[in-house]
């Protein structure tokens, strides 16, 4: 079955099995939304007048059935069946009837196709960001926990000036913030309702875009229909960059833990059971976790660009082009919360060594602290600079391991709870709870 097909239409097998490629599979993802739609679409041609009241009723009952089916894996693309708006559709039909071949009055595939591709972009991106926030929070307890033990900064990999544990996760905490602001705005444009744009062009039915939105539970319309096609691919495209910043902090710091393991460092280590080992060289106790989310989030880093060169050049209007989207972005959104649980995991059960600033070698990470010692004995900053860099070059340099930083944001204050208080406000303004009770509205 095929939405489009007329009975003197016989499409080339290999035509077929170009065009539907790997469709089907990533269909299924969509299956709970394209009903979500349907019972919208349904509710609103009711409302005005395309149908009646009892045909209403039966479709968004049936439409429950299969939704709850979907729920429990029980549904399935037939074979000889398209796509999955073919299959509810037919469903709907084989149940139906008649009534179930009006479901699709003054919609097109692609405006819903648009609206499941918006619905479940949103329920990935709530999903993501409930994967993220034990992450945030377990940075932020681990930076309470290790706020006293120093280890050495570095710039251009040469040492630097003295950091703490306390600063490094609270670091990456911080970054997250950022990274689910970035998946609000990403939200914002996803949240908004394409359905009613048809094929691009609108409908002369006299449907009510604002009650599906409402339905729905989005934010607000796509309000120009041809723009509500032009989203397709952009909206894919943002949300795809909001996710690569996520993994731009995961990989980072996969990367510092990866150096920090390395015996030349020692600055942590994990159990056993989380580190691989050789098949050769008995003390290997490899990062294998870390490096593979550093090459994961890597690969993910890419996802936006595979995006935009999709739908370079593409001009108005629908092209099979952005089918293909699909195959790129769903994946990418399990791999990025499988990555977060395995960081979680390993910073869970982190091992911090203690004193390691009293290693001689790491003397040099004080000089800054000696020499702002001599500018608040009234020195200038540029003779207490040379001073010190002449006592370094000459062997006489002494330092003290305190250090005494007071600011917003340094070792001595972290401002962890201001930290924390951004993401709860980030946090609060997605608005999932307004989704969620459309949504079991749209279900009762």
């Amino acid at each position: 079955m095929k939405l489009w097909s007329k009975d003197n239409t016989d499409t080339s097998q290999l035509v077929e099995k170009f065009t539907v490629g790997r469709d089907k599979e990533f269909d299924l993802m969509l299956a709970p939304f394209d009903v979500l739609g349907s019972i919208a679409h349904a509710k609103m041609l009711a409302s005005v007048g395309l149908l009646r009241e009892e045909e209403k009723q039966a479709l968004v009952k049936e439409l429950q059935d299969i939704y709850r089916d979907i729920d429990r894996s029980a549904f399935k693309i037939e074979e000889g069946i398209e796509d999955v708006h073919s299959q509810v559709e037919l469903l709907l039909t084989q149940k139906l009837g008649d009534t179930g071949k009006k479901i699709h009055s003054a919609r097109s595939r692609n405006d819903q196709v648009l609206v499941d591709v918006k619905l479940f972009l949103r329920n990935e991106i709530e999903q993501l960001v409930n994967a993220a926030q034990p992450v945030f929070e377990l940075l932020l307890q681990q930076s309470e926990k290790y706020k006293q033990q120093l280890f050495p900064g570095y710039t251009h990999l040469q040492l630097a000036m003295p950091s703490s544990f306390g600063l490094w996760f609270g670091a990456y905490a911080e970054s997250m913030v950022d990274d689910i602001i970035t998946l609000q705005a990403a939200y914002q444009v996803v949240n908004k309702n394409p359905l009613g744009s048809a094929a691009g062009y609108g409908s002369s039915f006299p449907i009510n875009r604002t009650l599906t939105t409402e339905l729905l539970g989005f934010s607000d319309l796509n309000y120009n229909v041809v723009y509500a096609q032009m989203g397709r691919g952009k909206a894919e495209r943002i949300t795809a960059m909001a996710m690569t910043n996520l993994a731009d902090t995961l990989s980072r710091l996969s990367m510092d833990a990866c150096l920090y393991l390395n015996q030349n460092f020692d600055f942590i280590s994990f159990p056993p059971e989380l580190t691989t080992g050789s098949s050769i060289m008995p003390h290997k106790k490899n990062p294998d976790v870390f490096e593979l989310v550093r090459s994961y989030c890597n690969r993910l880093k890419a996802l936006p660009n595979e995006i935009l060169m999709m739908t370079s050049n593409l001009p108005s209007g629908y092209h099979r082009d952005l089918q293909l989207l699909k195959e790129h972005i769903f994946p990418a959104f399990q791999t990025l919360k499988d990555c977060l649980t395995m960081v979680q995991l390993m910073l869970s059960n982190i091992r911090i060594k203690e004193n390691i600033l009293s290693d001689e070698k790491y003397k040099y990470v004080f000089s800054v602290e000696e020499v702002n010692k001599l500018v608040l004995q009234g020195v200038p900053f540029r003779d207490a600079y040379k001073n010190i860099g002449m006592a370094i070059e000459q062997g006489l340099f002494k330092y003290s391991t305190e250090v005494n930083h007071s600011h917003e944001g340094s070792i001595g204050n972290l401002c962890n709870d201001k930290i924390r208080d951004m993401m709860q406000q980030t946090l609060s303004g997605f608005g999932f709870e307004k989704v969620k009770t459309a949504i079991a509205q749209l279900l009762q």
